[in-house]
């Protein structure tokens, strides 16, 4: 009797271990789906992973990152300049996000090129 009961908790155990396993490795996370604390964090997982000399397009981050939280985009000619934000960290709790709890994506051509502090201010400084 001791060693059925024991047998179904080691199977019941095995099944579970399992189905973590596949959602851990199958399930893609909707960061529209997250509460804003979770998807601050997930947003500044994804961020902190970029690296220069990755080619990232902003396909590519709207991808795993879904919409920004704002965004604005410069032309000239035919080179376009976009800067999206997407929230990292709260400074007031308003409801209202504001460009100093984000860090910019820059894209230059649909290409990434910076993030963080230096992509606001080379957007600034873009076309001008």
């Amino acid at each position: 009797m001791i060693k059925k009961v024991l047998q179904y908790i080691v199977l019941g155990l095995a099944v579970y271990a399992v189905i973590v396993m596949l959602v851990i490795n199958f399930y893609k996370d909707d960061p529209q789906a997250m509460i804003w604390q979770d998807r601050e964090a997930f947003n500044n997982r994804f961020i902190s992973k970029l690296e220069i000399g990755h080619d990232k397009t902003i396909d590519d981050v709207l991808e795993t990152l879904g919409s920004p939280d704002l965004t604005f985009a410069k032309k000239d000619d035919d080179n376009v300049v976009q800067i999206i934000y997407y929230r990292t960290q709260l400074v007031k709790s308003d409801g209202i996000t504001t460009r100093d709890e984000c860090t910019g994506l820059l894209f230059e051509n649909g290409k990434l090129t910076l993030w963080g502090p230096s992509a606001s201010v080379a957007y600034d400084k873009a076309f001008n």
